[in-house]
């Protein structure tokens, strides 16, 4: 996988993350759903392991919470991808 014409080397878990939401931009998911979604409905553990591969994929995308240009956090109700074009 390439971004803006350099290589990009992704986990199974952020591949699958990002192809998680970016399947539906736009769209809010919780970290149960992701963890649903990405890791399975087996999953024992704490849910916030989501945050610590989100926060690994934002710093391979060039990307931070604070002014994301990818991957959105939405306050109290999970992570979203970015619409291009829409502001904050």
């Amino acid at each position: 996988m390439n971004l803006r014409g350099r290589p990009l080397t992704l986990t199974t878990i952020e591949f699958e993350l990002l192809l998680t939401l970016g399947r539906e931009p736009g769209v809010v998911f919780s970290r149960p759903r992701l963890l649903d979604r990405v890791w399975g409905m087996d999953f024992v553990g704490d849910e916030h392991v989501v945050d610590v591969h989100l926060g690994n994929l934002r710093r391979k995308l060039g990307d931070t919470a604070d002014r994301p240009k990818f991957i959105e956090t939405v306050r109290g109700a999970g992570y979203r991808f970015r619409v291009q074009g829409a502001g904050r």
